[in-house]
């Protein structure tokens, strides 16, 4: 009996099924990385190469947030537009908690006419720009917010800058060439609260800026404004108290000569 066990072959199949139990799994081969992307963290893992510069569509009545945790990053660009809609928002810069260094209330009365363009400057990070739709649902926002490759105000900006003490209003016209202009509020160093005004004929406001910022040195604020059309006129209102002077410059940034200032009344331009 032991004999007839011994010569069985199925003894002889157990030690040949041994080196499969002892293989190794299969070593994953990752595919290598997209040239010109940096993908780091479990997020950037998941989702492939990120794209930071990538619109975000904002519901009506909800909220979107964009941190920045590296302090290298000092300043942000906010723009802002919808498909022709009315746009009607709010901005906020978060630095720890409990402190909101600089608010900011949007409207404009055609997002895709009008787009707003605002550099927030975001020192000693970590920093979250914090973007609320309280428009209806059925206006959404294209939000972007971009850290690289921020618009700053030309020297001509820089020079014109006017006091305007609080309490105080100044207007500024421009011609219909004009398709855009720059404006820059900053203060020495006291709170900024400003009200930046666009209007194409009497009390007819295409867009509107509420602005507070707690530093207006430390954290000056600079926007695009577009002038499409004739008759547009820049209003800014310190509506801060008598103590709190700031100094604002509106300049032309785009302008287009071909377009010709001249009024034509009652027919088309050609007759």
């Amino acid at each position: 009996m032991l004999s007839l066990l011994a010569a069985s072959p199925a003894l002889h199949l157990a030690p040949a099924a041994a080196p499969f139990l002892r293989m190794a799994p299969p070593v994953m081969q990752l595919a290598p990385p997209v040239p010109g992307t940096s993908i780091s963290g479990s997020v950037a893992s998941a989702r492939g190469p990120l794209s930071p510069d990538a619109t975000i569509l904002v519901q009506g009545g909800s909220l979107r947030t964009w941190s920045y945790r590296s302090p290298a990053v000092e300043q942000v660009q906010v723009v802002l537009s919808t498909d022709g809609r009315p746009l009607d928002s709010d901005i906020e810069l978060w630095h720890g908690p409990d402190n909101t260094p600089v608010k900011m209330r949007v409207y404009v009365e055609n997002g895709q006419l009008r787009p707003f363009s605002a550099v927030i400057e975001t020192p000693r990070g970590p920093n979250t720009v914090a973007i609320r739709n309280i428009g209806q649902i059925e206006f959404p926002i294209a939000a972007n917010v971009v850290a690289d490759n921020v618009d700053q105000p030309s020297e001509e900006c820089l020079a014109s800058s006017m006091t305007v003490q609080g309490g105080a209003l100044r207007t500024y016209p421009f011609d219909p060439s004009v398709d855009s202009v720059q404006v820059l509020l900053k203060t020495d160093g006291r709170p900024l609260n400003a009200r930046i005004e666009l209007l194409q004929g009497p009390n007819n406001n295409k867009q509107v800026i509420e602005l507070y910022t707690e530093d207006g040195l430390d954290r000056p604020f600079f926007c695009f404004l577009a002038t499409p059309g004739s008759g547009n006129v820049v209003r800014i209102v310190n509506t801060a108290p008598v103590e709190f002077p700031m100094t604002a410059a509106v300049v032309p940034h785009l302008i287009n000569n071909d377009m010709s200032s001249d009024v034509v009344i009652g027919g088309d331009m050609g007759w």
